[in-house]
């Protein structure tokens, strides 16, 4: 069966939100584990939906996992300069890995920002530990851009964001 990829249903927001959760913290993203700030934001999926794209992967009727996609700035973006689109929040549930759920809501992120006409390129942050991910970024013709990395916590000096840039 394929994998499908659509914009989420507002039904969905709340499994999605766990997905998110759960793959941050089962992969140990999180500085400060259960207790850290940003798994409200991970979970919050209502609050993304309202502010830019929440996509979904599913199969069947199974939900494999879930990106945003930030077509045009605004709140929800971290990096992305004007005419750049932004990727944030990948996740894909362990039930789901291996299947190329990750890969194919990326690429609809990529479709998406290629279709307004309007777009330089895409940019998206990851942790140096999302290894997985990375290898998906330049399969799929990203390239790191260091000049951009950032520490969204700056109290935390270890904590930098590496970032990748696809040009459009």
């Amino acid at each position: 069966m394929d994998i499908v990829i659509r914009a989420a249903e507002p039904t969905e927001h709340a499994a999605l939100g766990d997905i998110t959760a759960q793959a941050y913290l089962g992969d140990g993203l999180l500085d400060f584990g259960a207790s850290d700030a940003y798994l409200g934001e991970l979970r919050d999926v209502g609050k993304r939906a309202a502010a830019a794209e929440v996509l979904v992967a599913v199969q069947g009727d199974r939900l494999l996992g879930g990106v945003t996609f930030v077509p045009d700035g605004g709140p929800m973006a971290d990096i992305a300069r004007p005419g750049e689109a932004e990727i944030r929040m990948l996740a894909v549930a362990h039930a789901g890995r291996g299947r190329g759920a990750g890969e194919a809501l990326v690429r609809a992120c990529i479709d998406r920002a290629r279709a307004t006409g309007r777009r330089s390129g895409i940019v998206l942050s990851t942790q140096p530990a999302m290894r997985t991910a990375h290898r998906i970024y330049e399969r799929l013709g990203f390239v790191r851009t260091p000049d951009r990395d950032w520490n969204p916590l700056p109290e935390i000096p270890d904590l930098t964001l590496l970032t990748y840039e696809l040009t459009l």
